[in-house]
């Protein structure tokens, strides 16, 4: 399998255009032509990880963090960053990540934090704003199942956790066909009277080009009405962040030696106790104080994050506690939930996690 299909399989699973605008997602360096051999998982694509992918014959690596994040202006290995790249271009390992993409999934990196800690009744921090759309389109009746199977097929009708939704209205639409027309019904000059359908479906709009696409292959008309509406409606189901609940809540001091357990942390850096249980628990992976202030509007006693400021902890205001327990450390399990993910999808290549330190940060205790 080439390292297109096996990029083109899993983004169909986990689409990089929910990644965030500033990010770098794909891939990096390597060849897309090119046979894989076997898959690296790992969390930073650092040059020890990348010598592990060459020992263990892995030529992609998919990392979380993308190693390139800003732009290279040469490659002569003067920083980590470099010496990387170097090293997996001499040695033909491709690198791919996927970051932000994996932080507004539903399944992504928040919900492996949420599941660790037990919480129910999961939702969205940060939904994403202005991400969908609606499309309409005018049918022949006896065409309508037809285009409404092409939508679907090209990822059109999916709300939340259902899909192949639509909304069908029957009608009378008109039409003329002028000279240089190729009508499918009708004749050139005369009015055409037909019984049509009117089917509605809401998309994601980063799918909206392979839509239309289908929409008109299926449609027998030479000419499709039809419109596309930006919607104000958020998306739920994709952004940064979740929260939810315990089923029985618990003290403060109580909560803490239960996150340091679930999280083999060294320390918690917390604002003040404020004397009430921890019931609602909101998260956000990596550096997460941007969602301080929206935890608190969905009423969280706690929010945990990492690599938050000194004069981010009054942002808690005695309303919640905040809590940093570490940027790698609150993304840790994201290896493994990409392991079983790539492992759910491939069967003919080894997959492996790997095994190197990469987190930079250290604790003296």
């Amino acid at each position: 399998m080439k390292i297109r299909e096996v990029i083109s399989k899993i983004e169909k699973r986990i689409p990089l255009q929910q990644a965030e605008d500033f990010d770098n997602v794909g891939l990096l360096c390597g060849s897309w032509d090119r046979d894989v051999s076997g898959i690296l998982i790992c969390h930073d694509a650092l040059e020890n990880v990348v010598d592990e992918a060459i020992h263990k014959n892995c030529n992609l690596i998919v990392c979380f963090h993308p190693i390139i994040f800003s732009g290279l202006k040469s490659l002569t290995g003067k920083n980590y960053v470099e010496k990387a790249v170097i090293k997996a271009i001499e040695n033909k390992v491709a690198i791919y990540a996927i970051h932000t993409a994996f932080d507004n999934d539903f399944f992504g990196v928040n919900a492996g934090i949420c599941q660790q800690l037990g919480l129910k009744n999961l939702k969205i921090l940060q939904p994403k704003k202005n991400d969908l759309k609606q499309l309409t389109v005018f049918v022949p009746k006896e065409y309508s199942g037809k285009v409404r199977e092409a939508l679907f097929s090209a990822g059109a009708g999916s709300i939340g956790f259902y899909d192949e939704c639509s909304f069908t209205v029957n009608g009378n639409g008109t039409f003329r066909p002028k000279e240089g027309s190729d009508p499918f019904s009708g004749q050139q000059g005369v009015r055409e009277n037909a019984d049509e359908d009117m089917v509605s479906v809401i998309f994601e709009g980063y799918k909206q080009g392979q839509i239309v696409a289908a929409m008109k292959s299926a449609h027998p008309y030479e000419e499709v009405a039809h419109q596309i509406y930006s919607l104000d409606n958020t998306n739920h189901y994709t952004g940064l962040g979740m929260y939810g609940d315990f089923e029985e809540p618990m003290g403060e001091t109580d909560f803490l030696k239960f996150v340091k357990e679930k999280f083999n942390l060294e320390v918690i850096r917390h604002s003040d106790f404020i004397n009430k249980k921890i019931k609602r628990v909101g998260v956000l992976g990596g550096s997460g104080a941007s969602g301080i202030k929206t935890a608190i509007s969905k009423k969280c006693d706690a929010y945990l994050t990492g690599d938050v400021k000194y004069h981010d902890f009054f942002l808690a205001e005695s309303k919640m506690m905040i809590c940093d327990i570490g940027h790698f450390e609150s993304e840790q399990f994201v290896t493994q939930q990409l392991f079983e993910i790539f492992s759910q999808k491939f069967s003919t290549f080894a997959i492996s996690k790997s095994i190197e330190k990469t987190n930079p940060v250290n604790y003296f205790i």
